[in-house]
């Protein structure tokens, strides 16, 4: 037994049992290939091949596009939706009567739904036709005629009983108990689109309750819509909350339904930028069943809205709509036939951007955007070849990213992966303001003080280093602007005329910063030399209110060292965005940082951020003029250019706008950000538009390629396992050498007791005989 004992002692503490464990563990994680039946809970689904795929193994081969999102979508209905983080999603689903041709630019509108672009008639205050370039144009009347045979996607609004009647008709909210989802309502069906779709849709923007963002606009111009509103608000004050309104009941002069496939629109006076609204997903159609059917009682307390189920003719259908995980978008079976373009601009053919040229499209059969909060995980997936295009965040840049004298390219790593990089300037501009109502920086007081708050202004603006902030914050993605209008966009302007001549110097072909002693003059000028009143000589402090914190960030850092260069002391107001935003419509923020995204490609849509009736004070919010800027001659020289085609006329006019803002100075600095987009080998056709999201139509991948790839990219490595093993092997041994002879010792000491005991038992043994013997004789005596 003691044999058996220490036989048993030694196999389990043996070191080499660890080894042989760790390699064991490694041979079952390189060669099980678990598969759960159909019917085990989808937690437990194995995800693919791959042992760290985040992806399905049912997925694996398929034609997915996998992509990611950071945050739920708060809109999908498309008369409120205004964010680009939802038009990624809803401009595949909504069909709008116009697009943007995907390859050309400039950027250039053609005919989506419709058989030609739209006809414009101009008509007089008594309906006859004008000249477009009479003073007598009263209405631009807009006429469209839609492609025959478009289809719906599947939706059970569409579902009809035998008779003819909707097939889903709640009377109770109880009778929607049973659908928690819209995949729970069994039946569906579709139908074709009808110009009457479109035409609701209108009416649904002139809806007050709707609260679309661009009523306000389209009142200024389609006729008959504040009428209309004014109609369907009273209504609605007779109606249960949250019951369905039939729009069509209401009389709308500015829009008509001539047959199943014509309708116009009627506008006051002329407004060339309504056919950029055409391309938006705010005009897209909207079929009055749906309207109904989401409107049943009982369907909003379950989230079974408009909102949240969008509803189309687009290439894609969303089927799942789950924030917390995965949004899914499926190829519309009842898609309409659409193809490739067969035209580009100069360089697209040698890009093998016209290889699908003419093809049907969609090429992608389903699209699947998954949950990532973080930008490290989502770099490396992409790596990985799980995610198949990607962003470059600041924490990846360096990574993916070659700056040198030649220029911006990928680094080594990023193209031995095959890995290709798009960069686009985005249509947008970011840019730090002041408010012009406020009393120490703004455009207020005597005229006097008005010229030294204006040299204020200037100061601060030549100080204010923004291509720095680009440099360090940006990672040089962007370009220092000169205006409000940026490249791409006619009325931006480039070379020694563009530049802002108050704030830069044209030295050697190129614009360079004037230099701070040049701002201190100003400064100087302006009441505050050395940053100190010059009557009072108290410090001037500043105020930047943001939305977002006031601590100590890098940024926040950055931007007191550009203050501290003229000894001004900037205070950074941080607070939540709903106090902010109340600081900005109030007027009560001094000076802030604020961007715009191009709504479409016109100097209109940019110039508009400076026009004075475009005030947030003084539109109690409602404006999109952040820096309340109001100049007489400007807001003049505004009206006439908006409503202009693009013309040297205009140029002259948005020219002398540029000459009026450099002076004034609403903005102290401007910057144009630039976008990168990485692609894996498997992906084609991908350019980076800058005004549509509608692209996923366009895009085509590889899923044979993509998988092979997958596989090289993610070859598991085990010999580090080994290694540790091995290390944590000679760690141990010492301590079992010292074990070993303890156990030794030990069982030895047990040994010499035992044979010494053994020695002693025959002396014992005698003792005990003697004396029982004498026991006995004694007893047989007293018998």
């Amino acid at each position: 037994m003691i044999r058996r004992m220490q036989l048993n002692g030694r196999n389990l503490g043996s070191p080499w049992l660890m080894l042989f464990g760790v390699v064991g563990l490694v041979s079952l994680l390189s060669a099980c290939s678990p598969a759960f039946n159909d019917n085990e809970s989808a937690s437990r689904e194995y995800h693919s091949s791959a042992w760290n795929s985040p992806h399905p193994a049912r997925e694996v081969g398929e034609n997915i596009l996998y992509s990611s999102f950071s945050g739920q979508p708060k809109h999908l209905d498309p008369a409120i939706s205004y964010s680009a983080d939802e038009s990624r999603f809803i401009d595949q689903i909504y069909d709008p009567p116009l697009q943007y041709h995907y390859l050309k630019r400039p950027f250039e509108l053609e005919p989506n739904t419709l058989v030609r672009m739209p006809t414009i008639r101009y008509l007089d205050a008594n309906g006859n036709d004008v000249d477009e370039n009479s003073s007598a144009v009263a209405f631009s009347e807009y006429d469209f005629e839609l492609k025959p045979g478009i289809l719906y996607q599947p939706h059970p609004a569409f579902a009809l009983t035998n008779e003819g009647e909707p097939y889903y008709q709640f009377a109770k909210p109880e009778e929607a108990q049973s659908y928690s989802k819209l995949r729970d309502f069994r039946r569906t069906d579709t139908r074709e689109l009808k110009a009457t779709d479109y035409v609701y849709q209108i009416r649904r923007l002139a809806d007050p309750s709707l609260l679309s963002p661009i009523r306000g606009l389209l009142e200024e111009y389609i006729d008959g819509m504040t009428e209309f509103g004014d109609a369907v608000k009273a209504a609605r004050e007779s109606l249960p909350a949250g019951a369905w309104l039939n729009l069509n009941e209401f009389e709308f002069s500015g829009v008509e339904v001539l047959s199943d496939y014509e309708y116009t629109v009627r506008l006051k006076g002329k407004y060339p930028q309504f056919s950029y609204w055409l391309a938006f997903h705010f005009f897209a159609p909207l079929p009055i069943e749906a309207d109904r059917f989401y409107h049943m009682p009982g369907m909003e307390d379950r989230n079974i809205v408009l909102d949240w189920y969008p509803i189309g003719t687009g290439a894609y259908m969303m089927t799942q709509n789950d924030p917390n995980e995965a949004i899914i978008l499926e190829r519309n079976p009842n898609y309409r036939d659409d193809f490739y373009p067969t035209e580009g601009e100069e360089g697209d053919a040698e890009a093998g951007l016209l290889e699908d040229a003419g093809k049907k499209i969609p090429f992608i059969d389903k699209v699947v955007y998954r949950l990532e909060k973080e930008a490290i995980p989502l770099w490396t997936k992409f790596l990985q070849g799980y995610y198949d295009r990607s962003g470059v965040s600041s924490d990846s840049f360096d990574q993916a990213i070659r700056v040198g004298a030649g220029g911006i390219g990928l680094t080594d790593e990023m193209r031995d992966r095959g890995i290709t990089l798009e960069r686009v300037v985005v249509p947008g501009t970011f840019y730090f303001a002041f408010n012009m109502l406020d009393e120490v920086v703004g455009d207020t007081g005597t005229k006097k003080e008005r010229e030294q708050k204006q040299k204020l202004r200037h100061a601060i603006a030549i100080a204010y280093d923004q291509g720095e902030y680009i440099s360090i914050f940006q990672n040089g993605r962007g370009e220092v602007g000169m205006s409000p209008v940026p490249p791409g966009i006619f009325g931006y302007q480039q070379g020694k005329e563009g530049i802002n001549p108050y704030v830069f110097d044209w030295v050697d072909g190129r614009p360079k910063r004037r230099s701070i002693a040049d701002a201190k003059k100003l400064l100087d000028e302006a009441g505050y030399p050395e940053g100190r009143n010059a009557k009072t000589g108290k410090p001037l402090v500043l105020n930047l209110d943001s939305a977002g914190g006031s601590g100590g960030s890098a940024a926040q850092s950055w931007l007191i060292k550009q203050f501290a260069k003229l000894n001004i002391q900037l205070n950074i107001r941080g607070t939540d965005y709903n106090r902010f935003k109340e600081k900005m419509n109030t007027g009560n923020a001094q000076m802030f940082q604020w961007g715009w995204l191009a709504d479409y490609p016109d100097a209109e849509n940019f110039l508009f951020l400076l026009y004075g009736p475009n005030g947030q004070v003084v539109t109690q919010g409602a404006g999109v003029n952040s820096s309340n800027y109001n100049n007489s001659e400007y807001n003049r020289l505004f009206e006439k250019m908006k409503l202009m085609e693009n013309s040297p006329e205009r140029m002259k006019i948005i020219r002398r706008m540029l000459e009026i803002f450099h002076r004034d100075m609403p903005w102290g600095s401007i910057f144009h950000p630039h976008d990168y987009v990485l692609n894996n080998p498997w992906v084609y056709n991908s350019k980076p538009h800058g005004i549509s999201k509608a692209i996923l139509k366009y895009l085509r991948i590889d899923p044979e390629v993509r998988q092979t790839i997958r596989g090289e990219r993610n070859n598991p490595v085990f010999w580090p396992l080994l290694l540790v093993a091995l290390a944590l092997l000679l760690l141990a041994w010492p301590g079992y050498r010292a074990y070993r002879q303890r156990q030794q010792g030990t069982l030895a000491s047990a040994i010499n007791s035992i044979e010494d005991a053994k020695a002693s038992s025959p002396q014992q043994d005698s003792a005990t005989s003697s004396s029982v013997a004498s026991t006995s004789a004694s007893r047989k005596r007293n018998d």
